[in-house]
């Protein structure tokens, strides 16, 4: 073991090298740097509090140690310090010339992901995991809904997520983190049974595990368990209070379930107490997507007097995202701006658009034409939404995210089309989200889009079911699907 801040002869790094948790070599001869280093991965693998600390002590531990200061630069990133991210990872582009082949990729592959270059991290993922497949850092970059993957703007980014997994499964058997993100990706390719026995099976392994935590409840939300997912969460995020840098978006899930339990007011309780963006520990990213969602949701479920929720919001978004760029941002900046400052909007969009001429708008078009809807809507043309929003609804898929966030712009165009007169096209839509899983609110909407008269033992089946919903019983209750079918729902 080295004391802290001790030069390490180069050929002494080579000679003594340590491994990583999946048995990588390490080039560092500190045993405190790597055991560290090994620390700061767990935590980012189970989106834990701690990680910038252990990397900053491996970095003191072992100065010449390259990995620890990408994965800190990792940190940076993700809380939007721009600045000192691109410092950290030109510091471990400098000392790679003492690491290994594997580490000088790992170190280009984090670096070009910092430094704004996401399709050749993506491609250079790729191309590393064929080699070495058990470089855990480098695969999570293309997993989850703001990973490399979700971000590209391929509509088959869910289907990308699980066959990489797939791919490399046999590398690491009965792995925790491995586990839980092999079970989310077939829960967003639609195996939401499949991905919950997974994402349940890693959780003993290590219940301090925030990812597990997310995973599960995309599955319950997904097999329209709301009522076991507010229970699980409620239950997990008490025990773990605050451990996660993903607790404020754990509390979005449970003021999910509020809303889909018809309970709106609970939901607005949630965001003042949890959720809310001022003083807000968590990732930028995350914090002003879950707020200016959750504020759309509410409106749309009919509360009022959110407007000094929504000029809060602005204004952090104005810290974060002033200019077009990460365009999962972009499209929740417009949720934002169509409510409080729409000459704001057309600027953004404008931007938005010369980034697509210059190929820089990964979505493509389908990205500003969102935008454009939910302003239709805010402005009360809900005709003008349903004409926009219509043909882009296919294209959802493209600006990444889970299905849980997408489905906001699904929910809008349901209720622009209830709002226009056009049950049909919403009837169509939410006829298709009731066969994936049930949904008391979907019901609900669905009935308001094709008011049907039904018979004494038709409205007690469907009451029955609603009821049970939460339970997710909906899927096996014949008597509801042939109420259904003899109604042409």
């Amino acid at each position: 073991m080295t004391d802290a801040g001790t030069t390490i002869h180069p050929f002494e790094r080579k000679r003594n090298m340590n491994r990583d948790k999946y048995d990588l070599p390490l080039t560092t001869a500190s045993d405190r740097a790597a055991a560290l280093y090994r620390d700061g991965v767990d935590c980012m693998l189970s989106a834990w509090n701690g990680a910038g600390d252990a990397f900053d002590r491996a970095i003191a531990e072992d100065p010449g140690f390259a990995l620890p200061y990408v994965a800190r630069a990792r940190i940076h990133q993700m809380n939007m310090e721009i600045a000192e991210a691109r410092a950290k990872a030109a510091q471990a582009r400098l000392l790679m010339a003492s690491a290994s082949p594997r580490e000088q990729r790992h170190v280009e592959i984090m670096a070009a992901t910092i430094e704004g270059q996401p399709m050749a991290a993506l491609s250079g993922a790729e191309q590393h995991l064929e080699e070495y497949p058990r470089d855990a850092l480098i695969l999570s970059l293309l997993l989850g809904a703001f990973g490399l993957y979700a971000f590209s703007g391929r509509a088959d980014h869910d289907a990308a997520k699980l066959a990489i997994c797939q791919r490399h499964a046999s590398h690491y058997g009965e792995d925790w983190w491995f586990l839980t993100y092999l079970g989310w990706s077939h829960t967003e390719a639609g195996n939401a049974g499949i991905g919950r026995a997974l994402t349940e099976r890693a959780f003993p392994m290590r219940p301090a595990n925030a990812n597990a935590a997310h995973g599960l409840s995309h599955a319950l939300f997904e097999q329209g368990e709301a009522e076991t997912g507010r229970q699980f969460l409620s239950s997990w995020l008490t025990t773990h209070e605050k451990g996660s840098f993903l607790h404020g978006h754990l509390c979005w899930h449970v003021a999910l379930t509020a809303i889909e339990a018809g309970d709106p007011d609970a939901a607005l309780d949630i965001y003042q107490r949890q959720i809310r963006p001022t003083g807000s520990p968590y990732p930028p990213l995350n914090v002003f997507t879950d707020t200016a969602s959750l504020l759309w949701r509410l409106s749309l479920a009919g509360i009022s007097g959110l407007e000094p929720h929504w000029r809060e919001v602005a204004a952090y978004g104005e810290r974060f995202f002033p200019q077009a760029g990460a365009h999962f941002g972009d499209v929740h900046y417009a949720l934002v701006a169509s409510t409080t400052n729409r000459e704001g909007l057309q600027a953004r969009l404008a931007q938005m658009e010369a980034r697509a001429a210059t190929g820089k708008l990964a979505p493509g078009p389908a990205a500003i034409g969102l935008c454009r809807g939910v302003l239709a809507f805010a402005e009360g043309d809900h005709g003008g939404a349903v004409r926009i929003l219509e043909p882009l609804m296919p294209e959802l898929v493209r600006i990444g995210g889970s299905h849980a966030q997408r489905e906001l712009w699904e929910d809008t165009f349901i209720v622009a089309c209830l709002r226009d007169g056009q049950g049909d096209k919403a009837a169509r839509m939410i006829s298709g989200r009731l066969h994936r899983r049930p949904s008391g609110r979907d019901q609900a909407w669905l009935q308001e889009a094709q008011p049907v008269t039904l018979s004494a033992d038709e409205r007690a089946a469907v009451a029955a079911s609603k009821d049970a919903s939460v339970r997710g019983e909906f899927a096996s209750d014949a008597q509801v699907r042939s109420t259904w079918t003899k109604h042409g729902l």
